[in-house]
């Protein structure tokens, strides 16, 4: 069954009930509290706000997407779609990531892609079907799936964040690759985007208190 987590009292629930699975989460709650969740638009407009703050600091991604949605408001797939290069490129976007949203824009026009029905499917095969579409990489979809869809499991294994307070956390002497975050993860399913969440918080600690300097990418 695919867990959805759509409001706080559903995020609560489920680190309370990973702290059941596994014990070794017990001291990251006591040290974090329960951790805030955490939503971003979905549909067309939260993917098109994540592809354009890949790779780019807080600030500047927000500064992009400000400039464009305000461009575009409302913002619809069929106007990037139909939007000049040129003007998006005059708004801050790289050319990779035009030719992103573009492809991304026709293949929901066309019916190829529904980003709706994701957030049902498997994790695992979700992630699949996101990142099938050129310039969407294994960060990009989870991080969709988990903030724009609220899926349950969905696991951004690749996020600097969480591979610091895992490390810092689980007493590992590495930070684990984003292949070795998989296994690590595996104790959490059906809730490793709850896992997600409190790690999250887990690395605002660790961060306040060492000065680690990490983030997504």
């Amino acid at each position: 069954m695919t867990v959805h987590l759509k409001t706080q009292s559903d995020l609560d629930d489920a680190v309370n009930a990973l702290v059941k699975q596994d014990p070794r989460l017990r001291p990251i709650v006591d040290r974090t509290g329960l951790p805030a969740l955490r939503q971003r638009q979905p549909g067309f407009e939260g993917l098109a706000a994540i592809v354009c703050g890949q790779q780019l600091s807080t600030a500047s991604a927000g500064a992009i997407w400000g400039r464009l949605s305000a461009a575009f408001a409302p913002f619809h797939h069929d106007a990037i779609g139909k939007a000049r290069a040129d003007r998006l490129g005059r708004l801050g976007l790289s050319a990779a990531k035009i030719t992103t949203l573009k492809l991304l824009a026709r293949e929901i026009a066309a019916g190829r892609l529904n980003l709706d029905v994701l957030a049902e499917e498997d994790a695992d095969a979700a992630h699949a079907t996101l990142v099938r579409h050129r310039g969407i990489g294994p960060w990009t979809a989870d991080v969709y799936l988990l903030f724009c869809l609220g899926h349950g499991d969905a696991w951004p294994a690749g996020d600097v964040a969480l591979q610091e307070a895992i490390k810092v956390g689980l007493g590992l002497t590495t930070r684990p690759t984003p292949k070795q975050m998989v296994p690590l993860a595996e104790p959490w399913r059906p809730l490793r985007g709850a896992a997600a969440h409190l790690w999250w918080a887990y690395y605002k600690v660790i961060k306040n208190r060492e000065g680690v300097i990490a983030g997504p990418k």
